[in-house]
């Protein structure tokens, strides 16, 4: 029967029947159970045929479609490739095995060397691991709970309140919604500083109505050799436990193939033996199904991938096929990409938390890293423990002869016995073995070996003691980043991995979110819609630059000490607001209001949280033209100027009334140069990514659309003074003497450049006077000069010629005289 049949027999008139049937009571019309196709309409019954499912239904499981030829060929190939990926694996499994041994949960009954020897175990494993989930939990999922989110393009209003209603609704879906996510999530952090591995699964669980994030031991979680992530591995197997009653109920929903699968095996793997023994239980037989859920590629006969043209391309799918190991029975076989996606790309369901990254897929914990140090400090301290033991309680060596009464129990304090010596002194019949005190040197190298696995464990305490109480702030933060390095590096790690596992939870709870909202949300609802998740990505609360509080108040004490000596600089309520938090005080923001808690509000409300020492913050989309007016009458208003005078904060209120006013100013500025411009600019956040050319484009309009705001003030404050003046009589009196005052400074400039005038001909006249004086004076000096050059030339002439004579006349003396 279609539709439109049972429409028209339940609310047409059938032949036969009267207007005073009709007139009878409607009706009643019952839908008992939506799936099951039965309606009752009064004492009518009908039964609608349900479709039946078909291979090109998305959700349809394959198994169902497939012949048994193929269906037992591929689990035969499947069930092969997990036996090698677990063979490629065993070393691994038994160093895993090993160390869980290590742990030391379990006290150890000895028989060796004698029966009741020391089995303590030194625990320094246990102590390192929960340490860091003790550290872990704190850090990663706060009362509030682990979300916060981070907004998505330009901030705008509507983004930041679909933000805070993302964070909210998120962290009630943790936190209250999904009550095995804190659980879960603990174990994960007990598991993977053992392990080096750990993993989260995040899906959709049909029975709960909601999402899951439940936690995977690393050895529960199989891939091949050389897979180096999960994005790229070609097979990834979870082992799955489930009892007969659980696959029965999964096999009558229709998700599992309604095939007989018998008796579960009983079979248990070393790691769970350990684990069991560890808990003080013993395990022999586990009477639930090994289920093998596979999410791997494969090229399934009748469902290829085919190209535009109808031919098989043989490029491998992504699926996720479920085997009963026993048995080697496929359960379902289904695609594992999204319905809509043209590319086939493999959806994600893990995420894997590493402790140390390796060389392999699976990462180096606790076990591989300081393992051989607990084992050789067990060693050690039983050595030591059995060595006072032997040294408190000696035995030793004595004659067959000797006979000491009740010699089968230990001699009490203060107790004496009968001994029957058969000859000599009792000390020639008794000779102890010689059995030392502990030694120092074993003792030394225990601490040694000891104090080295913690270190490297980075589970060592800070000697707080051995530090001054003045020292640098950057002194005590730079020692805290040393020992915490390692483990800081594994917080960042964390915080990576609990990024990824929420986006995964995010996409999930956006598909069953409603596009709109039922109703209009109440002012702190959880309510988030569709389009808020779509608006902004979630991030977890943990910061990965610092792993633990101490660490964190460290670093804002710096900050807080560079704040001191430029507090210009910095957002002071906010980085106090920050403090607050990190120290865990709740209610923060109303201890230390911010500007960012502020909401638009009306000028009035304004004045009152300025004058009462509150922030306020100016919006754009205010009337900044009456906000402005309101606030410069109050600071002109004498009852409030008389009253704010005489308050010692007087200069701080001024100045917070004069800087919000200049929000308003800056704001009604940019409002107007938007309107000239003709564009809406980019805000702060978004000025963040904008591109050189964009900007560039944004420097030219504004330049010019400034030039002509600028011009058009100039024009209207001209046009104001005009008006004022035109209609003040007083100011054109004013103006009036303005006037005759211009003019009488005038006539003094023109006298004053008259009287220049003058001066400078004077000066002129005497320069030239003083001029020509100098050159009658040269003229002077170079007569003189020549007239005594002259003299002096002359007299040289008479000098020469009077040398010459006396030079004769010495010649003519010195010649003998003639015979």
């Amino acid at each position: 029967m279609a539709t439109g049949d049972i429409d028209k027999g339940l609310y047409a008139a059938p032949a036969g029947i009267t207007e005073e049937m009709m007139a009878e009571p409607a009706l009643e019309i019952e839908i008992e159970d939506p799936e099951s196709g039965e309606i009752r309409a009064g004492g009518l019954e009908i039964e609608l045929e349900k479709a039946e499912p078909t291979a090109e239904d998305f959700d349809a499981n394959l198994a169902d479609f497939m012949s048994d030829e193929d269906i037992d060929a591929l689990a035969g190939d499947l069930v092969g490739e997990f036996e090698r990926d677990t063979s490629d694996r065993k070393e691994w499994i038994q160093t895993y095995v090993e160390g869980l041994k290590l742990l030391g949960l379990k006290y150890e009954d000895r028989t060796e060397p004698w029966s009741g020897a020391c089995g303590v175990f030194h625990p320094m494993l246990t102590e390192s691991v929960v340490r860091f989930q003790s550290e872990g939990i704190t850090e990663t999922f706060p009362a509030s709970g682990p979300v916060k989110t981070q907004l998505i393009g330009r901030e705008t209003p509507e983004k930041m309140e679909s933000a805070d209603r993302v964070q909210q609704d998120m962290n009630y879906q943790l936190t209250e919604v999904m009550q095995e996510y804190r659980p879960e999530h603990e174990r994960m952090l007990w598991s993977l500083p053992l392990a080096g591995s750990a993993f989260k699964k995040v899906y959709y669980d049909p029975s709960k109505g909601r999402q899951v994030s439940m936690f995977i031991p690393a050895e529960d979680i199989v891939v091949p050799y050389g897979a180096s992530s999960l994005e790229v591995a070609e097979r990834v197997t979870h082992v799955m436990r489930k009892t007969k009653n659980e696959v029965v109920k999964l096999q009558a929903a229709g998700f599992y193939s309604d095939v007989n699968l018998g008796d579960p095996s009983t079979e248990l793997d070393d790691i769970e033996k350990q684990k069991a023994e560890e808990q003080g239980l013993t395990a022999t037989q586990d009477n639930r199904y090994r289920i093998l859920e596979m999410h791997v590629d494969l090229d399934l006969p009748g469902f290829e991938d085919k190209d535009k043209k109808g031919e098989p391309t043989g490029i491998a799918l992504p699926y996720v096929v479920t085997i009963e190991k026993g048995t080697g029975t496929i359960l379902a076989i289904r695609r594992n990409w999204y319905k809509y996606d043209d590319l086939k790309t493999k959806r994600q369901h893990f995420v894997h938390y590493q402790y140390i990254p390796g060389f392999g897929f699976y990462g180096y914990g606790l076990i591989h890293l300081i393992g051989g140090y607990a084992k050789s400090a067990t060693m050690l301290i039983r050595q030591l423990v059995d060595a006072g033991t032997l040294a408190n309680l000696p035995g030793g060596l004595k004659s067959r002869g000797l006979r000491i009464k009740g010699d089968d129990t230990p001699i009490a304090p203060g107790e004496f016995r009968d001994v029957d010596v058969p000859s000599g002194s009792i000390r020639d019949n008794i000779l102890p073995l010689p059995y030392k005190e502990p030694s120092q040197v074993l003792y030394a190298l225990f601490q040694n070996i000891v104090q080295e696995g913690r270190a490297f464990a980075s589970s060592g305490d800070m000697n707080v003691s051995d530090m001054s109480a003045n020292a640098p702030v950057g002194t005590t933060l730079a020692i805290l980043e040393r020992m915490l390095k390692v483990m800081g590096a594994v917080q960042a790690r964390m915080h990576y991995t609990m990024r990824q596992e929420f986006k995964l939870l995010k996409a999930i709870i956006a598909d069953y979110t409603p596009d709109e909202y039922a109703y209009e949300p109440e002012e702190g609802s959880r309510l988030a819609k569709r389009s808020d998740y779509e608006a902004v990505d979630v991030i977890p609360v943990s910061n990965p630059n610092a792993s633990t509080m101490a660490q964190k108040i460290v670093q804002y004490q710096s900050v807080l000490q560079l704040a001191q000596s430029a507090p210009g600089l910095y957002n002071l309520p906010l980085l106090h607001r920050q403090m607050i938090e990190v120290l865990g005080i709740k209610n923060a923001d109303k201890l230390v209001p911010i500007e960012d808690d502020q909401v638009p509000t009306d000028p009035v409300q304004e004045n009152q949280n300025i004058l009462t020492g509150k922030p306020a913050k100016a919006f754009i989309e205010q009337n900044h033209q009456a906000h402005i007016a309101v606030h410069m009458s109050a600071m002109q208003d004498p009852k409030i100027q008389a009253i704010v005078g005489q308050n010692p904060m007087a200069q701080q209120l001024q100045a917070a009334m004069m800087a919000h006013i200049n929000e308003h100013v800056a704001f009604e500025y940019r409002k107007q140069l938007e309107t000239e411009m003709g564009m809406v600019l980019p805000g702060e956040e978004a000025n963040k990514n904008v591109s050189p050319e964009l900007a560039n484009e944004i420097a030219v309009r504004a330049a010019a659309a400034s030039q002509r705001l600028l011009q058009s003030n100039q024009q209207q404050a001209q046009q104001a003074q005009a008006q004022q003046a035109a209609q003040d009589p007083v100011l054109q009196m004013q103006q009036q003497e303005l006037q005759l005052k211009m003019k009488e400074l005038e006539l003094k400039i023109q006298k004053q450049q008259i009287d220049a005038a003058a001066k400078a001909d004077q000066i002129r006249l005497e320069e030239a006077r003083i001029q020509s004086q100098q050159a009658i004076a040269k003229m002077q000096i170079d007569a003189q000069t020549r007239n005594l050059r002259a003299k002096l030339a002359q007299e040289e002439e008479i000098a020469g010629a009077k040398l010459g004579v006396d030079i004769a006349k010495d010649k003519a003396k010195s010649q003998p005289p003639r015979r």
